[in-house]
């Protein structure tokens, strides 16, 4: 049974979630959002259910907080750093707005109905690959090339250039994890060669634009209401790594409800207009964001619980998410209407690509589910740490063509 009062700051859980091999979905997890609403950690507070993680993502005592992400992890330098505290992602005011006011006409609901034919394409192009095998790696055979040629499709550039930008974004995604300092080499160099790609994208652009992102982003705005030369880079780059890293995580990660329910596979086949539900409650049970950052900008009392200016909140996405007193004891069922969960965060940082992820997800999953049955774990998976941004990096499927 659910603790309702607030314990004090030192009765509170401690969860060590800047251990690698700590998972966000490990029993301890499970009991420190039964004995509290939040926890202490190494890096401040975490957030642990859904109805104060709803109220804490738009209180206004708060701020967007991943700017302090690599200060966290001891790296105080370096052009990812630099890059991420000038991303729309941490930007907040009327910065924030003015960004969101030049990007949101590229995601519109219009404009992203207009890319489900290609999504449908790709999906049956890539299946056509592996179907008559019986078996593949989820991963490398499908999420990443559909992560991959998705954002080549939003940027108008050729897919030739899928396999650099994938393995660029995955060397950049380390940053998001709780390895960041171990592995910032890496890192590094791929942050620099994205710079390079996303430079020569952008100088092609401005000489030829097209109907694509970066074209619309170039040309938004008029007089001197218009992005700068530093903002496009910045946004350009974000929009790589972000809709590359993200997109194939989560598509393992559904994959790998699916293969431990099958049942719910079968429904998605019989029934393909629940692929938009099937895609959320993948969100909600495994998202690949377990948790978004705020930082207190005032001291504030929230629930008898006082919280100094400075704190950084990580509120944990995926615990929300099955929090028995917003979801009862909520299996994995694309059949339910399931009230809201965080997996794009929310308030005025709530993902931008939210609708284009939604859609490619949903599509992916649909289409796949027509054509193959039975699938099932056909070898060991592999996993980034099942902290901060997580995902497989390989998982071994076989399966059935559907008769």
């Amino acid at each position: 049974m659910l603790m309702q009062r607030t314990l004090p700051m030192d009765e509170a859980p401690y969860l060590d979630i800047a251990n690698p091999e700590y998972s966000v979905r490990s029993p301890e997890v499970r009991a420190a959002r039964e004995a509290s609403w939040y926890a202490r950690t190494p890096y401040g507070l975490a957030i642990l259910r859904h109805t104060e993680m709803g109220q804490l993502l738009v209180h206004q005592s708060l701020r967007q907080g991943s700017h302090s992400w690599p200060e966290h992890n001891g790296v105080n330098e370096g052009l990812f750093a630099d890059w991420w505290c000038n991303t729309i992602l941490v930007t907040e005011g009327t910065d924030h707005t003015r960004l969101r006011r030049f990007l949101n006409p590229a995601f519109s609901p219009k404009t992203v109905r207009s890319m489900i034919p290609f999504f449908e394409r790709l999906t049956n192009d890539l299946l056509a690959d592996f179907i008559d095998k019986g078996e593949c790696d989820f991963m490398t055979d499908f999420a990443d090339p559909y992560a991959g040629r998705v954002l080549c499709y939003l940027l108008g550039i050729s897919e030739d250039t899928a396999e650099e930008i994938l393995s660029l974004s995955s060397d950049m995604g380390l940053a998001l994890g709780v390895t960041y300092k171990q592995s910032l080499p890496v890192i590094e160099d791929a942050t620099h060669k994205m710079y390079d790609l996303v430079e020569g994208v952008l100088e092609k652009r401005k000489k030829n634009p097209g109907d694509d992102i970066l074209s619309m982003l170039i040309n938004a705005g008029e007089g001197d209401d218009k992005m700068t030369h530093d903002e496009l880079m910045n946004t350009g780059v974000m929009l790589v790594f972000a809709g590359v890293d993200t997109t194939r995580n989560q598509l393992g990660l559904g994959m790998s409800l699916f293969l431990d329910h099958p049942d719910q596979w079968e429904i998605l086949a019989e029934n393909p207009k629940m692929d938009m539900a099937a895609a959320t409650e993948c969100m909600r049970l495994r998202p690949t964001i377990t948790w978004v950052t705020r930082e207190a900008v005032e001291d504030f009392e929230f629930q008898d619980l006082e919280i100094a200016k400075g704190t950084t909140l990580h509120l944990f996405s995926e615990s929300a998410g099955t929090d028995p007193t917003a979801f009862e004891e909520a299996p994995f069922d694309i059949t339910e209407r399931r009230g809201r969960n965080y997996g794009f965060g929310g308030g005025m940082h709530v993902c931008l690509g939210q609708i284009v992820a939604k859609n490619d997800m949903a599509v992916a999953y649909r289409l796949l589910s027509e054509r193959i049955t039975n699938v099932r774990a056909n070898g060991k998976a592999e996993h980034l740490p099942d902290s901060a941004n997580t995902g497989p990096t390989s998982l071994p499927i076989a399966f059935d063509v559907r008769a």
